[in-house]
C-alpha cells in the first residue's frame, strides 16, 4: 500500500468537506428529500440519492440541502423524492432512478419547471387517522 502524501490528505478533506456542506443547511433555500425507508431502499433509493448529489456537485450548486427521510407513505412509486423550493409547490416526484433524478435537478432546481410524468402527491389529510 502506498503511502499518503500531505496533498493527497488535503485532496481527501476537500472532498470531504465539499460532500458534508450539501448537509449543512445554513444559507440553503431548495431542499431536496430522498425517501429512504425500507420499501426505498429496496427500490433503489441510494442511487437515486446519490445521482442527486453528483448531479448537484456537477453543476456547482451550492443553495441546495441534500436528506433523506423515512417513508413518505408512497411504497408504490418507489424511489420518492420531494422537492421544495421558494416560489414554487413543493412537489413529491415517484419512479425516481438515476436518470430522473439528474432529470430533477436539470428541469426542477435549475430550470425552475416541473417535471412531468413523476409527480405524485401525499395523501389528503382528511383520509389520515392519527391511531
Amino acid at each position: 500500500m502506498a503511502k499518503l502524501t500531505l496533498d493527497d490528505l488535503r485532496k481527501m478533506r476537500d472532498k470531504t468537506q465539499q460532500a458534508m456542506s450539501m448537509r449543512d443547511s445554513s444559507k440553503k433555500d431548495i431542499q431536496v428529500i430522498v425517501g429512504m425507508g425500507t420499501c426505498g431502499i429496496a427500490a433503489g433509493a441510494k442511487d437515486t440519492f446519490g445521482a442527486i448529489v453528483d448531479a448537484i456537485a456537477e453543476k456547482g450548486l451550492t443553495n441546495v440541502l441534500v436528506r433523506q427521510t423515512g417513508c413518505m407513505g408512497l411504497c408504490h412509486s418507489e424511489p420518492t423524492v420531494e422537492v421544495v423550493a421558494p416560489d414554487m409547490p413543493a412537489v413529491i416526484y415517484g419512479n425516481v432512478d438515476a436518470a430522473v433524478a439528474r432529470e430533477i435537478v436539470d428541469t426542477h432546481i435549475v430550470g425552475r419547471k416541473l417535471l412531468d410524468g413523476h409527480i405524485c402527491d401525499r395523501p389528503s389529510i382528511d383520509i389520515i387517522t392519527n391511531k
